[in-house]
């Protein structure tokens, strides 16, 4: 059986009285992509920062490729990359200079070969001596995202990854996310996207006021829900609908 890249058990972060997250536990095994999907202030935002060590948790055990993300931090953040949904850039850097930075700080010492692959697969490579003020929303979303591939992570935390890009960019996005799992890496993908969690996803985590409310592949969610149409099933949307609605 393959060794999981995560494993989350009990997840909890509370806030004064405010319970954000409240036991979520799932795992991920490599070339998966998981679809994290709620109503606004459900608590994906909080969950995915908890799982990058940028906010600790109340309480759960959270390992990354076998190492305890709150007792050996350094070790597991190795294995990750988190991408949020605004891009966090340094405004006096340019597109390659952030990827020295990253790689320098990740050591990773092929970095001029991987960066220069990752651009142009990005559609970068004639942007590298400029600086994030002289790029577009789309772009600089793409630099977020080089800099996040450049150590080949084996697990990817993406809030919203295709914010501002356009249609074309959009689609090779999908292209570059399903490549990194097939060569074994695996996502979190969390989205108001819909369709874009159905087409990309293996499995689906339905999160309600910090809790988990549906787990599974798509058709497992339309059994137990019994959503089937006319013989064929219903889409996430008409499910995340029903099953939000049922947990308010």
């Amino acid at each position: 059986m393959t060794e999981p890249i995560l494993e989350v058990r009990g997840l909890t972060k509370i806030y004064g009285a405010l319970r954000a997250v409240s036991d979520l536990g799932f795992s991920l095994e490599p070339g998966e992509i998981l679809g994290l999907v709620g109503p606004n202030g459900a608590g994906k935002t909080t969950t995915l920062r908890c799982l990058a060590g940028i906010i600790p948790a109340t309480r759960g055990e959270v390992r990354i490729g076998g190492f305890d993300l709150f007792r050996a931090p350094v070790q597991a953040r190795q294995h990750l990359a988190f991408l949020p949904d605004e891009p966090r850039l340094f405004e006096y850097l340019t597109v390659r200079e952030h990827l020295n930075l990253t790689a320098r700080l990740y050591g990773v010492k092929d970095w001029v070969v991987r960066a220069e692959a990752l651009l142009r697969e990005l559609e970068l490579l004639d942007k590298q001596d400029v600086l994030p003020s002289e790029l577009s929303r789309g772009m600089k979303q793409k630099l977020s995202i080089a800099c996040g591939f450049l150590h080949d992570p084996r697990l990817i935390l993406l809030d919203e990854p295709l914010t501002g890009l356009d249609p074309i960019g959009i689609r090779k996005m999908k292209q570059s996310l399903k490549a990194r799992a097939e060569a074994g890496a695996a996502l979190l993908l969390s989205s108001h996207l819909l369709p874009l969690v159905e087409e990309l996803c293996t499995r689906i985590l339905v999160i309600a006021g910090g809790r988990a409310v549906a787990y599974g592949t798509l058709d497992e969610i339309r059994s137990a829900l019994g959503a089937q149409t006319n013989g064929e099933g219903a889409s996430l949307e008409d499910l995340f609908i029903r099953i939000t609605q049922a947990a308010s």
